[in-house]
């Protein structure tokens, strides 16, 4: 029997059906992975996700396995070298907002003792299961998503836009969006 998976899936891809079955919808509360995503969700940004998936491994390669201290500190000459980089998106505008988000990231956690206790008190710790039946469903965008988003704009951070926000939310299992028939919800 043929496992039933959300339709917005491409079956063809092995590397997004990994994702699928084993992150997507996933509750994260480690801090290290929770910034990894806000870092791809943004880096993501007009392309498609399986974009960034098949780039995934660059990414941690060319940001030291996402480690927010040592990126929060790339200077000018840094930024270059990833713009050099062809296994990322060498988008300026992305690549250096990276490096403040990872600043604001970290001043997040100073004030909160964790980014995960910033991010998960908005939802008072407790993840939101939605109960959609299609794709056509599942919102681009909520209230939720454009309270988080304001705030990590008011703190100095780009690329993090209500959509984004919501993908972040639902990449990171805040929101669980894995429709009502996917086999992800049993």
């Amino acid at each position: 029997m043929t496992k039933v998976r959300c339709a917005w899936l491409n079956l063809d891809n092995p590397l997004y059906v990994d994702y699928h079955d084993e992150e997507w919808g996933v509750p994260v509360h480690e801090d290290a992975k929770l910034f990894e995503m806000l870092i791809l969700e943004g880096a993501q940004a007009g392309l498609s996700w399986e974009t960034i998936l098949k780039k995934r491994e660059n990414y941690r390669n060319a940001f030291d396995g996402f480690d927010v201290e040592k990126i929060s500190g790339y200077d000018d000459i840094k930024i270059e070298a990833l713009l050099q980089n062809e296994g990322i998106v060498r988008n300026r505008l992305k690549v250096k907002s990276t490096v403040k988000n990872a600043q604001v990231f970290i001043a997040i956690q100073k004030e909160y003792g964790s980014f995960d206790k910033y991010l998960w008190q908005f939802v008072n710790n407790e993840p939101i299961l939605n109960y959609f039946t299609s794709l056509s469903e599942v919102p681009a965008k909520t209230s939720l998503s454009d309270l988080i988003s304001k705030d990590l704009k008011k703190r100095g951070m780009s690329f993090v836009g209500s959509t984004i926000i919501y993908a972040y939310l639902q990449a990171v299992g805040v929101v669980n969006d894995h429709t009502i028939d996917c086999f992800k919800r049993k």
